[in-house]
């Protein structure tokens, strides 16, 4: 019997099946497929470069993107007013952490095609799934490889160019039956002068995997490198200096997945990651202060559900990470750490009349080498209405607790002086989220809505004193969150609509009487629309926007308003006389918008581009 899509359900408003690929989580062999597509962006690539897994992401009503010079340069993913350190990013079955600072978890060096997703994770999923990521998972799995590719070629103001190579060829092998070997790799280089003074960048990528596909597995094996250089008026500080950053990732990655017996299946992922940091504060003194960091992480995790009948299933998730650093600031008595995590949540179905009532009870257990162990509890009811018309609601009451530890950078560093100041005394974070929410389906048009609350406890931010020489402090804080959110997306014979308001409210305690603003944990928005649209009046011509409205929390730091508007508008040219080939007119920013996302740092400006790509 094909079970319900409840597997995500309680996760972020937007992230239930519907915008969920079918690879993403490690049940996809038996999540019901609905008609209406729900994708929660018109755009699927980014304006000023070429695309990358979280592109995009600032117009996702699931997320709230607080990015430096742009998304692909160096982005702060957040979930539900979290802060960037809360939210994971999961392939396969293993998260991809970074030991100094969240603020690198984003660097995946993997081209987009070869993910499905993403897919976010909140509340009881994000507690089976998530590794040290508090409040939300960001996830992708491994598409099949299919054959084919595509050149694309762009220029654009501010200097910009851009290349870009995709190709990918799959094989039936003779000597094994029902066997398919495939290849696929991809090149990606973009250069600009940037959207305001001092804000260049200079980014490439190269990707390459073999994948080995059976009727019931897939073993992909990846090797992928980015380097990225940019600079930034405040990338990091408010003392009005001109930052640079230049960074190197280099990912290894082996992910099998195997589907058995009926509606079972597991997946076991491994990776090997490092990244390079050369931070400099100053760009015009580059002796005044200068950070180099050398991270390496490894890691095993499997995942998958066990089905005992159709009424009891067991889902599961463990994951150990292993990591170490070289700095030159941090105190050395803090750079390296082993995790652990175990996740079981049993699952019971009732199957009534034209509904299915299921249950989920579980637990995680989460400890490190040097770190208290935590157990957290985890569960949801979820009842799932199918109508004879093909339409469908589902209805869903989740609780559920996660917890993480802080970054190197927040408690291995100096905690008397320096730009960045740790704080030695942090504790591990809980969190404890409770949510309702309801999703509508009907033929042509869906609305997800949800109402939640989160506690967070010792939660990890980065504070300001006016007063003080250091840039940030690393300071706990305890949190409660409220939210309230609503995604409707409405399908016409020839056009998309997609539409969502969010809403949050939270009340901080600190503990201390020194802190005059906060850079992330304070950072979020009072009330937050998003409005997209795809319209394709003939063949030739296609129209995608997305706009996002948005009032932010007061913060001491920020410069100017605190009401933003932002516009991603996007013709696509297919011309009829020559095949395979479309022209792409483009514009990011196209209010000139000065917002600052992250409070102290400029906003990005206008960008306009020109691209043509040739596929086959």
């Amino acid at each position: 019997m094909s079970r319900t899509p409840h597997i995500i359900l309680p996760a972020l408003l937007c992230s239930v099946t519907p915008f969920v690929d079918a690879n993403t989580l490690p049940d996809e062999s038996s999540i019901e497929q609905i008609t209406v597509e729900a994708s929660p962006t018109a755009n699927k690539l980014p304006v000023g470069t070429f695309d990358s897994p979280i592109s995009n992401l600032e117009y996702d009503p699931r997320v709230d993107l607080q990015s430096r010079n742009m998304a692909e340069a160096q982005a702060d993913v957040t979930i539900r007013g979290g802060i960037f350190e809360n939210t994971g990013f999961r392939v396969g079955s293993t998260t991809l952490l970074d030991p100094q600072s969240g603020h690198y978890f984003a660097e995946i060096p993997i081209a987009p095609q070869m993910l499905s997703g993403p897919a976010v994770l909140t509340g009881a999923d994000n507690a089976l799934y998530g590794m040290n990521s508090s409040v939300g998972t960001v996830s992708f799995g491994w598409k099949p490889i299919i054959t084919g590719g595509s050149v694309s070629l762009g220029t654009g103001t501010n200097d910009f160019n851009l290349q870009s190579i995709h190709a990918a060829k799959n094989t039936q092998l003779d000597n094994l039956a029902n066997y398919t070997l495939g290849f696929e790799g991809e090149y990606s280089h973009s250069q600009s002068d940037g959207t305001i003074d001092n804000g260049d960048h200079d980014f490439s990528r190269a990707s390459a995997r073999l994948q080995l596909v059976s009727e019931h597995s897939q073993t992909d094996l990846f090797y992928g490198s980015q380097d990225k250089f940019f600079g930034w008026p405040n990338l990091y500080t408010p003392f009005g200096v001109n930052e640079t950053e230049d960074l190197e990732t280099r990912l290894w990655m082996v992910n099998h997945k195997q589907n058995y017996a009926e509606n079972s299946n597991f997946e076991v992922s491994a990776y090997y990651r490092t990244h390079d940091d050369h931070y400099i504060y100053s760009r015009e003194n580059p002796s005044a202060f200068e950070a180099f960091h050398k991270s390496e992480v490894k890691s095993l995790a499997l995942s998958g559900r066990h089905a005992q009948s159709d009424a009891l299933a067991i889902n599961y998730s463990a994951q150990f990470i292993d990591d170490s650093i070289e700095s030159t600031t941090l105190e050395n008595n803090f750079t390296s750490r082993k995790y652990y995590k175990l996740s079981i949540l049993p699952e019971y179905t009732i199957a009534l009349k034209n509904q299915q009532l299921t249950f989920r009870l579980g637990a995680a257990y989460d400890d490190t080498n040097r770190d208290d162990a935590k157990v957290s509890a985890i569960g949801d009811i979820t009842l799932n209405t199918q109508n004879s018309d093909g339409t469908a609601h589902t209805l869903y009451l989740s609780y559920a607790q996660a917890s993480q530890v802080a970054g190197y950078t927040a408690i291995g560093g100096s905690d008397s002086g320096g730009l960045f100041r740790s704080n030695y005394n942090l504790e591990r974070e809980t969190t404890s989220n409770l949510e309702l929410g309801l999703l509508l389906e009907e033929q042509s048009w869906q609305l997800n809505s949800a109402i939640f609350y989160r506690k967070d406890n010792n939660l990890t931010d980065w504070t300001f004193n006016f007063d003080s020489t250091s840039a940030r402090f690393a300071n706990p804080v305890d949190i409660d969150t409220a939210g309230v959110e609503f995604l409707a997306t409405k399908h016409f014979d020839s056009a998309k609509l997609i539409a969502s308001y969010t809403y949050l409210h939270k009340s901080e305690n600190y503990g201390a009487a020194d802190i005059d603003a906060s850079f992330y944990a304070l950072n979020f928005p009072d009330h937050r629309l998003t409005l997209g649209a795809v319209y394709n009046p003939t063949d030739i011509l296609e129209f995608r926007i997305d706009n996002e409205w948005r009032t932010q929390h007061k913060n001491a730091l920020r410069n100017g308003h605190d009401n933003a508007l932002f516009t991603q508008l996007t013709l696509k040219i297919t011309p009829p006389q020559l095949s395979n080939l479309f022209i792409t007119l483009a514009a990011d920013n196209l209010w000139d918008e000065s917002f600052e996302e992250i409070p102290g740092t400029p906003g990005r400006g206008e960008q306009y581009t020109l691209s043509a790509t040739y596929s086959w």
